[in-house]
């Protein structure tokens, strides 16, 4: 094709490919930590209850199969249906690389609670030693509670990485402190509640 041509052709499709709509891209939650694990450690810590309760929370049920349970109980003495992500469940695994589930709001923001989002974990070798972890949240709605919501977990998924890096630098978490608090945040609620 002549330089002339190819240039024309050229205009001609960056003309035609402006007149297409613009579309934002789908809001998302993007986090990621490199960790001194390996990727066989990170999956236990991700895919076993002793591997949760080591780094995101002091109780959980988890079953490592698709459709399987992945309960993560910020407050295991909460009633069922408050005790945090209650009926979450695993999406997709591919062992020691990627797993996937759905997520809920917490229980303060009911109506974004009861929709869904969706979680992605990869994790990617750096060496023999070390392991990259990305995390991918998406599915959020606009406005009202989904604001909220979005606006928790980018700084709770901070956290929950910085405690997973944490993990594998100090050793497991300590819920005793935690715990505590609970027991005394419920014992207060009880307690104002009419006889």
């Amino acid at each position: 094709m002549k330089p002339m041509r190819l240039l024309s052709a050229l205009l001609a499709a960056t003309a035609a490919m402006s007149a297409l709509p613009a579309t934002a891209a789908e809001r998302a939650i993007d986090k990621e930590v490199v960790v001194t694990a390996s990727p066989d450690q990170l999956w236990e810590s991700w895919t076993t209850r002793q591997g949760v309760t080591a780094f995101f929370a002091p109780d959980a049920e988890v079953e490592p199969r698709v459709g399987g349970a992945f309960h993560i109980y910020f407050d295991p003495l909460a009633p069922p249906g408050s005790k945090g992500a209650d009926d979450t469940h695993f999406m997709a695994l591919v062992p020691k690389r990627m797993l996937s589930f759905d997520w809920n709001a917490p229980p303060s923001l009911p109506e974004a609670r009861a929709q869904r989002t969706f979680v992605l974990v990869r994790l990617i070798p750096v060496d023999a030693a070390t392991t990259r972890v990305t995390l991918h949240h998406t599915g959020w709605g606009d406005g009202g509670e989904w604001d909220q919501a979005y606006a928790y977990f980018d700084r709770a998924w901070t956290g929950v990485l910085a405690h997973l890096k944490s993990r594998y630098e100090q050793g497991p978490q300590d819920w005793t402190a935690w715990l505590k608090q609970l027991e005394q945040a419920h014992a207060a609620e009880g307690a104002k509640m009419p006889k």
